[in-house]
């Protein structure tokens, strides 16, 4: 059993102050009126150009990013690999949906990938879809839609983006994650990364899909991956998570008048979720996966059917992974525990990744226990410093 209590081993990294400023972060989360004023205030003052990006990067972008470089992240590789935890480098620049915008994405997941071949603590790269190519011509397509003489061009040159990638990965045998986006825009990465992964899959998983088991549908879509990859003879590399885009998803479901994508139940996403880690460990010959959750009981189901397995807990075809800035206290006792573990790590320039902070301080106040969870943990290894 992985003892996640255990917050000496948890907070290893963390110096007095830094759990201070946590708690003082964490304490502010808690309240959804304060974080929506705040982000109202944060808008307010870049449209103003007011400078206050200096507060953003010593508070909430410190918290949750590595820096606004791969150079910068750095310090928190090193700190994370002295608890046996990898980092992922996620460019975490969103919302641009220029041709220039997808190749600076481009180069800088090659920059990422080159990095991750000579870092031993940077497991894998990773890109989302809409930082290479328009959502517009991806819905398109995932309805099967045909596109104009210029679309198309753009999707080539999409496609292109998403071959450099890969060629480059196989390269150096770095693994490499595509995020998932919303229903309407997935089935187009579906196939496109199936594909890839019939190309560069062969020997071990290089290319690896995400499912959000959210969707009602993903576990009988990983059950028809398996199948594929069975029958063509090639491994499915996924990562699984429950989903980031919920509200969003039933919205768009009402408005349009299709079925609700999303599970009806909180226990639906979680039997699913658990039924998906059951599936791919009793199937490691054809998969490999990437467990993203900041569900303890998760992981310890992961753990707990590997052992009866006899799969080795630091078998290169499963990790663990949470996001950078939270949930210490699963990814260190699982690396304690002897799993491989690896923290998101988002950066790029501080005016850029705002959505992605918005986003991480509004999911702390609205999932349940999560801000709570935190600061109790925190508490808990402040006391046990000062009684030491």
């Amino acid at each position: 059993m992985i003892d996640f209590t255990n917050t000496e081993v948890a907070f290893g990294m963390k110096t007095n102050a830094d759990l201070q400023q946590s708690k003082l972060l964490f304490s502010t989360l808690s309240s959804p009126n304060v974080v929506s004023v705040l982000k109202n205030l944060t808008l307010a003052s870049l449209a103003l150009r007011l400078p206050i990006k200096g507060i953003v990067k010593a508070t909430v972008f410190r918290q949750f990013c590595g820096g606004e470089t791969i150079a910068e992240c750095q310090k928190q590789i090193d700190r994370l690999a002295e608890g046996q935890v990898g980092a992922i480098l996620d460019y975490s620049v969103e919302g641009k949906a220029q041709e220039s915008d997808f190749d600076r994405t481009l180069q800088t997941t090659l920059e990422t990938i080159k990095f991750a071949k000579d870092n031993a603590f940077v497991p894998f790269g990773v890109f989302k879809p809409t930082g290479l190519g328009s959502i517009e011509i991806y819905e398109k397509i995932s309805l099967g839609k045909s596109l104009s003489t210029s679309e198309q061009k753009a999707w080539e040159r999409t496609l292109e983006r998403y071959e450099a990638i890969f060629e480059l990965a196989n390269e150096l045998q770095v693994p490499v994650m595509v995020d998932a986006e919303e229903s309407w825009i997935q089935p187009a990465i579906d196939d496109v990364v199936i594909g890839f992964m019939k190309t560069y899959n062969k020997e071990r998983a290089l290319v690896y899909n995400t499912a959000q088991l959210y969707r009602h549908d993903r576990l009988a879509q990983l059950k028809g991956a398996l199948a594929l990859a069975q029958k063509e003879g090639f491994i499915y590399g996924v990562k699984i998570v429950r989903g980031a885009y919920m509200e969003k998803e039933r919205e768009r479901a009402a408005k349009k008048g299709y079925q609700d994508p999303i599970q009806p139940t909180k226990k639906a996403t979680d039997d699913d979720y658990n039924a998906a880690i059951d599936l791919i460990l009793d199937n490691l010959d054809h998969m490999a996966v990437v467990i993203g959750t900041h569900n303890e009981q998760s992981v310890q189901r992961a753990a707990e059917k590997m052992q009866a397995k006899n799969i080795a807990l630091n078998d290169s075809r499963v990790h663990v992974a949470q996001l950078f800035g939270m949930s210490d206290h699963i990814s260190f006792n699982a690396a304690n525990f002897g799993m491989n573990v690896a923290k998101y790590l988002p950066f790029g320039p501080v005016k850029d990744v705002l959505p992605y902070l918005f986003r991480r301080a509004e999911e702390n106040t609205s999932v349940e226990g999560q801000t709570g969870r935190e600061l109790s943990l925190i508490q808990n290894e402040v006391k046990r410093r000062r009684s030491a």
